[in-house]
């Protein structure tokens, strides 16, 4: 298995309406923080999550979360 690559040291703040999102958890994605399929072939696989309300969310951009897709202040240690 490939390790993730850090997109970024932040959060992605995305206002997302109701509906399902798969968040790139490998970090080579284009369209961070979603998964546009650039993780074949590394043993990684997208985090399919669920929003119910509207409103703006803080997806990992580090890649190293351990509350997948949601920053958890992660990045400032790295």
């Amino acid at each position: 298995m490939t390790q993730a690559v850090c997109a970024q040291k932040a959060p992605y703040a995305v206002d997302l309406a109701p509906g399902e999102y798969y968040w790139c958890a490998c970090g080579r994605s284009a369209s961070q923080p979603f998964c546009d399929g650039s993780h074949a072939g590394t043993g990684i696989t997208p985090v399919a999550f669920t929003v119910a309300e509207a409103g703006k969310k803080y997806l990992c951009g580090c890649k190293s979360t351990g509350n997948q897709p949601f920053c958890d202040g992660t990045h400032s240690k790295i």
